[in-house]
């Protein structure tokens, strides 16, 4: 019997072999009520769920994500962030930079090979939308992975606003917030995984591997396992040799992703908290203002142990030791890139242009253009891409193919900056740290390889000097991650290889039809012309407030899909129509109250006010957190902007009711069958003899771990005790583990067959070796 049972644990560790597969996610982008931390408000979900979902694949994977905009009053897109998109920058998903953005009632598909493992995530670049909910995390699992782990969850990070981002970009972009001081808004709460309520089931004596990002807008995140160790062994989809974090802390800014290695108590006598707060210093101390009374910054998770044990407080914490993300290694030990070929130079800072706060690059604060700047480099020839007067006003940088490229950021402005690249992982030869000076010409020792990461926090009054080598032609930008400061022009341009570019890749038809819609040109310069004719591109600050990536056309014509029904808009943040669009967007709005197409610029979400407190159910308010030094959330003050939005079906302002809207019907739907089936499916190898090689088929239907799975695996052995091979069946089915499991399983060796059926304790050893067997015949 002993050997029957060794066949089947062979069976399951030979069946985690990985296929690759296409893994096809069809999105309808839609608004969804949600009260994550208890205040009711419009959040942009997925299929009509908040949060968006996590996604996860396995390396090598072919990821093809059909995304429809049924938002109903904004155009949208998807950037998948940290991946390099090696020769498919034209997936990127940079609104105005690599697309133009989808369209209400549009639909553009995205299609890219999940070639990195690692932590990543995805999120729109557009109109400050993923604040508002239109993020999510995106872990590719790795078949080798270079630990050992039994399990693994992921943990987001995030502050969030009561208030919608239309309606806060607008006073943050505005002439009596310049007088005030250019301040930022505060968020209202912290949550993690969306929620100020969150548990995370786990077992014990295991070691868990903790995917964390950050999806925040604004702060950096500490975060607290407590009672227990934390190693770090990724960033940003890069290893690193195992750092155990020891006494310190850990802190990441939004864009930033980290996992770590936590091992459980030997026994499940306690639950444990875990404690986040958003950084008090880039909100209030650096920012010169004043903390208001009773403010929360804190959020509280639990790792649970036992359910029907107490949740504890989280703990308290009266210093705070930070991890230098610096003294990380590799763990492939790239050595620094050298020499450096080219040297790009930033020097970044805070300014009013035309009395709004901005940011600029070497004096020029960005503005999207008409045409997207990938599309110009695809189209304007080689005479003219390599010429960076031809992208406008986007802050561009040519590097040549193959070189080495050393970029210093100096920041003279009095906070942080999370600067992301996009296109690369780029190596970190230097960070100084508050008020370290600006760059002079030398690089110190590290002592060890760089790290190599996509998003660096960039110190106040200090600088960092980064470095990759330009092996993948495209457009990427270069920003600051707060989504304040890229609304507000922070942002850089590389066109990296241009010449390249047009051999490489073009704009599917899709992408093409989204600037159509508006309509826009895809081809030509910044200004949609030949040569360097730039006249009409777009030079001059958006006086209506809405930043620089904010779309002021949200509406375009579609003549073949009307939007779909939303639910109803709440108070307008900006003004509706054409009028709040000055030629420094974008895409122009067409005219307004055209049959199917709702007002421009309104959020939507429930039929009461978002600015008005409600809770998630009559009679729930949101459970506070545990506070360590502050109290309770200060609400937002309500805006000064008031529109009367249109409707979906409303009488418009000439009295003429909008069409019905049609349901979305896509020309080639493509729906997540359950379960997945690989590209090539197993067919069973002929008859073996003895001692041959193991051929193995796994098929697996996972849901939310520890949540029930469904787990088929076939395997094919050679056998040494008859000339016949060796067939095992096993079909599991578990529930919610670590209570009581049924396991069926049929094996045939040779001519003998063998049926158990096994039905687990609650608490399961490590293998199999404690299952108890009910039934077993031979």
């Amino acid at each position: 019997m002993a050997k029957f049972n060794n066949l089947l644990l062979l069976a399951g560790f030979a069946a985690k072999l990985v296929v690759a597969k296409d893994v096809y996610l069809d999105w309808n982008v839609t608004w969804v009520n949600a009260a994550p931390d208890g205040f009711e408000r419009p959040a942009i979900g997925i299929n009509d769920v908040y949060p968006c979902p996590e996604v996860n694949v396995e390396l090598g994977d072919r990821v093809i994500v059909d995304v429809y905009n049924g938002l109903g009053n904004q155009s949208t897109g998807i950037h998948w962030h940290g991946f390099t998109q090696y020769h498919t920058g034209v997936m990127d998903g940079t609104s105005s930079v690599t697309q133009c953005p989808i369209p209400p009632g549009s639909h553009m598909r995205y299609t890219f090979d999940a070639n990195q493992t690692g932590t990543y995530w995805y999120h729109s670049h557009n109109m400050g939308q993923y604040p508002d909910g239109f993020r999510g995390a995106f872990i590719v699992h790795d078949p080798k992975p270079p630990f050992q782990y039994d399990e693994e969850f992921t943990m987001t990070l995030t502050e969030w606003y009561h208030r919608q981002m239309p309606d806060l970009l607008h006073e943050y972009q505005s002439a009596a917030n310049q007088a005030a001081g250019g301040h930022e808004p505060i968020p209202d709460s912290a949550l993690i995984n969306d929620s100020n309520d969150t548990k995370f089931k786990v077992l014990p004596n295991k070691t868990y591997l903790v995917h964390i990002v950050c999806v925040g807008n604004w702060p950096g995140h500490t975060w607290v396992f407590d009672g227990h160790d934390m190693t770090v062994v990724e960033v940003d989809g890069v290893y690193i040799e195992p750092f155990t974090v020891g006494e310190k802390m850990l802190r990441i800014a939004p864009g930033q992703r980290t996992s770590v290695l936590i091992h459980t108590k030997p026994d499940a006598s306690q639950n444990f908290a875990i404690w986040d707060t958003i950084d008090i210093n880039m909100m209030f101390i650096y920012e010169n203002r004043t903390i208001p009374e009773n403010y929360n910054p804190n959020v509280t998770a639990w790792l649970v142990y036992d359910e029907a044990k107490p949740l504890p407080p989280p703990p308290v914490l009266h210093e705070f030791n930070f991890v230098d993300d610096l003294d990380f290694t590799p763990l492939d030990r790239e050595a620094a890139l050298s020499p450096v070929d080219q040297q790009i130079v930033l020097h970044t800072f805070s300014s009013a242009i035309d009395g709004i706060p901005r940011f600029v690059v070497n004096n020029n604060t960005y503005i999207p253009q008409d045409v997207p700047s990938l599309y110009t480099a695809q189209t304007v020839g080689n005479d003219l891409s390599s010429n960076p007067a031809v992208y406008g006003q986007v802050n561009p940088f040519v590097i040549k193919y193959g070189e080495v490229v050393e970029i210093v950021i100096n920041n003279y402005h009095n906070n942080l900056h999370p600067w992301h690249l996009h296109g690369h992982q780029f190596q970190v030869l230097q960070r100084t740290g508050v008020d370290g000076g600006y760059f002079n010409g030398t690089i110190g020792d590290l002592g060890h390889p760089p790290v190599r990461r996509d998003t660096i926090m960039v110190e106040n009054h200090g600088h960092a000097v980064i470095r990759f080598k330009a092996d993948n032609p495209g457009v990427w930008l270069l920003h600051c991650h707060i989504e304040w400061h890229v609304e507000a022009g922070l942002i850089a341009t590389i066109i990296e290889a241009p010449e390249k570019i047009p051999q490489i890749e073009a704009a599917p038809q899709d992408h093409l039809a989204a600037c159509a819609a508006y309509p826009d040109p895809s081809n030509g310069n910044a200004a949609g012309k030949k040569g360097t004719d730039l006249a009409g591109a777009n030079t001059q600050v958006n006086t209506d407030n809405h930043g620089a990536m904010y779309y002021a056309a949200t509406t375009a014509v579609v003549s073949s899909v009307s939007p779909v029904q939303t639910a109803e808009p709440t108070s307008a943040s900006g003004p509706g129509g054409s009028a709040g669009w000055n030629g420094a967007h974008g895409h122009r709005p067409p005219p307004q109250n055209q049959p199917g197409v709702p007002a421009a610029e309104t959020p939507v979400g429930p039929t009461h006010s978002a600015q008005t407190p409600t809770a998630a159910e009559p009679g729930v308010q949101a459970q506070p957190t545990t506070i360590q030094t502050m109290a309770s959330a200060v609400k937002a003050k309500p805006s000064d902007i008031q529109v009367d939005p249109i409707y979906p079906g409303q009488p418009d302002q000439q009295g003429q009711p909008d069409q019905p809207s049609q349901p979305y019907k896509p020309s080639q739907p493509y729906k997540l069958s359950q379960p997945y089936k690989p590209s090539q499916p197993y067919k069973p190898a002929a008859p073996v003899a003895s001692a041959q090689p193991i051929a193995v088929y796994e098929h697996d239907q996972s849901g939310n771990w520890p949540e029930p799975a469904v787990n088929e695996a076939a395997a094919l052995l050679g056998n040494e005790d008859c000339t016949e091979p060796t067939k095992i069946y096993s079909e599991d089915s578990h529930g919610s583990w670590p209570s009581s499991s049924e396991n069926n399983r049929h094996v045939k060796t040779c001519h003998h067959q063998i049926e158990t059926h096994d039905n687990g304790p609650k608490t399961l050893p490590e293998g199999y070796e404690y299952w108890q067997q009910y039934a077993n015949s031979q």
